[in-house]
């Protein structure tokens, strides 16, 4: 079960803020569609001016509130972790509203109406269903809500199969919102309700990677997992459904949300190898400089992306504020660290003078004209000047950093941002100030740029629990290959079997099907056909039976006889046996296990060869056109024939052949 949806934590208080909003934008934006309407429909001027004034009216009220919707998709603290007070607070996707959904009626129509059965029995089931789908309007932030909605989302293909028929509409409707302008989005197929369902399990893992302890290298590896994950499942929603009518959904924002999830898997990377602390060498700091480019590089990427026309219109203005601000502040403190390895550790005779010149190379793609890595170690002077550069570079970009959190209204509630940009600014003019002197010359030289690398690159991860095996709450229908929303069928038939009748072969899993019949057998004349589908013998159902378990049903008939009940497939050519039976000496050989007794009985049993056949289920519907040998079994002898149920010495045990017997 999800969460007690009247339980106020922060995270529902917002979800709850969030539907309410859902509903004022629904409101309004039917106010504007009747004024629209009207406006296209009179030719009053009056009318016209009147339409146009609250036209405006309700243009502004969905301002106002889209606004609000805005300002509660910025709202990220409530999704940070409790005791989180050292580090830069990190995105979070909301889950998907959804309005309640009623399957009982249609359900129970459907069921009577196709399957022929009595819905009223089915609402256990039905009950399940609808608390399943209602908990996963609230899951829990954690693997059990990860796996509740990958329950839910599992069922769907099955009440897809079951109850969707493409040619009939059973009158449900699903209806989800956009995530970031409230936008109600409605469709009768469950192609909506998967989608939706797989995005809120890649948000629930954003919420997950927020949560985590990242003061912890346990809770650092949960987040880098959970945004890795998120990732993984944004972009199989992305390849999966291509038409998704909801925007939050559309390509384009998938795209920026995945590049995203990565940014921040790669800042929980970076923060993990920074946690037990830096070591004050110059490999390290070097090392350490690389890794905070890297998460730089992919930071102005994502800004990159949310600044493009139209997911800047629809991405809270606080996301691209944060992704331009750590942009900043991750790039100002790889030139910090270059800084600080080139003021602090001087090229000594002990040190290692290609190594060095090799990894200062490495850091920079160009070098200021007349100048080398190795003069730079060599040179005291380069060497400073090359230093302070850096460290000038870096307190500019968190100028920078400081300037853009001051533009944000919706930053500046957050003191721990502030404190930590703060921090790293007053980091920064410390060194420089460590290394200024009034009689050097000023030099404005522009520190070179950082090339990013790292060693751990964070990858999008599909995670194990998208699909989990669930049991068909409605698996009392019949296999699903067979009883299906796709498959028209005929109302059940009750056909009456008399213990002396002979002329039909039983074949399939299950259900089992007739398919070879004599057409002047008693129970032909009471209405069983070729093809029909056994589903109960007396009273008990045998959808999901096999061939033995019927037959062993059949083989305790009296002399009064037993009412079996079949249905028929209401498609023009029943499928039949491809190639059912075959031939050796010009007789015809088939799998009705008595016939074979009585005309091989002058053979060893143990030297007889019986072809297996494939089961009716395996054959599909293009088998339906092929030609078939089948084998009409004559009607019984009643002056020489052994009674049906008598067994035969020289002939197999049922048990032994369970792909095909005859009745």
């Amino acid at each position: 079960s999800g969460c007690n949806p009247f339980a106020q934590t922060g995270r529902s208080k917002l979800q709850n803020k969030r539907a309410s909003l859902n509903q004022q934008i629904i409101k309004e934006m039917r106010l504007r569609a009747g004024a629209e309407n009207l406006l296209k429909a009179t030719s009053n001027n009056k009318v016209k001016d009147m339409v146009l004034l609250e036209l405006s009216y309700v243009n502004s009220n969905l301002q106002l509130l889209m606004g609000e919707l805005e300002e509660l998709n910025s709202s990220v603290d409530v999704y940070q972790n409790t005791q989180e007070t050292a580090n830069i607070p990190l995105i979070a996707l909301g889950l998907k509203e959804t309005k309640e959904v009623d399957f009982s009626t249609p359900f129970k129509d459907f069921i009577l109406e196709h399957y022929s059965e009595d819905g009223n029995s089915f609402e256990d089931e039905i009950a399940d269903l609808m608390d399943l789908r209602q908990a996963c309007r609230t899951p829990s932030r954690n693997e059990a809500g990860i796996e509740l909605l990958a329950k839910y989302s599992s069922h769907l293909p099955l009440l897809e199969s079951r109850f969707f028929s493409p040619n009939h509409q059973n009158g449900i409707f699903f209806t989800w919102y956009d995530s970031f302008t409230g936008v109600p989005v409605c469709q009768q197929n469950l192609s909506l309700e998967k989608a939706s369902i797989v995005f809120n399990m890649g948000a629930l893992y954003s919420q997950i990677g927020t949560r985590s302890d990242r003061q912890k290298t346990a809770g650092l590896d949960e987040a880098i997992s959970s945004f890795q994950k998120a990732a993984g499942i944004l972009n199989h929603l992305k390849e999966t459904f291509t038409h998704t009518p909801s925007y939050d959904m559309s390509p384009a924002m998938l795209s920026m949300l995945i590049r995203m999830m990565l940014a921040q898997a790669q800042e929980c990377l970076f923060e993990k190898i920074v946690l037990p602390g830096i070591q004050n060498q110059f490999y390290s700091l070097m090392k350490t400089a690389q890794e905070a480019a890297k998460v730089s590089e992919i930071y102005d990427h994502v800004y990159q992306s949310m600044i493009q026309m139209p997911i800047k219109d629809n991405v809270p203005l606080f996301w691209s504020t944060m992704a331009q601000i750590k942009a900043n502040h991750y790039r100002s403190m790889a030139h910090y660290f270059v800084g600080s390895a080139l003021l602090d550790h001087q090229l000594g005779p002990s040190d290692d003078e290609d190594q060095q010149e090799k990894t200062l190379s490495q850091v920079y793609d160009r070098l200021p004209e007349g100048q080398s890595p190795l003069d730079i170690l060599k040179k005291r002077d380069e060497r400073k000047c090359i230093g302070k550069t850096h460290i000038r570079r870096a307190i500019r970009g968190h100028e920078e950093a400081l300037r853009i959190y001051g533009l944000c209204h919706n930053l500046s509630k957050m003191d721990a941002l502030q404190d930590i940009l703060k921090a790293s600014h007053q980091r920064s003019l410390k060194k420089y100030s460590e290394n200024d002197s009034e009689e050097e010359f000023t030099d404005y030289t522009e520190a070179p740029d950082i090339i990013s690398k790292t060693e751990h690159k964070a990858e999008m991860e599909v995670p194990a629990t998208t699909k989990v095996k669930v049991t068909d709450f409605f698996q009392r229908l019949g296999p699903l290959s067979v009883f299906s929303a796709k498959q028209r069928w005929t109302p059940p038939r009750t056909i009456r079997l008399c213990a002396e009748d002979l002329g039909f072969t039983l074949k399939g899993e299950s259900p089992v099907q007739v398919v070879s019949l004599d057409p002047h057998c008693s129970a032909a004349t009471d209405g069983l056909k070729e093809g029909d589908y056994i589903v109960a013998v007396g009273e008990t159902d045998c959808k999901w039976m096999g061939v033995s378990e019927v037959m062993r049903l059949l083989k305790d008939v009296n002399e009064e006889g037993i009412d079996i009940q079949v249905v028929s497939m209401l498609d023009s050519n029943p499928p039949m046996p491809t190639k059912s039976a075959t031939f050796c000496g010009n007789l015809p050989k088939t799998y009705s296990m008595i016939c074979l007794a009585y005309n091989d009985d002058n053979k060893n049993p143990k030297s007889r060869k019986v072809t297996k056949k494939p089961s009716f289920l395996s054959w599909g519907l293009k088998n339906k056109l092929k030609s078939a040998s089948t084998l009409s079994l004559p009607t019984e002898d009643r002056s020489s024939a052994l009674p049906w149920n008598k067994p035969c010495p020289t002939f197999p045990s049922s048990s032994s052949y369970n792909e095909g017997a005859l009745y």
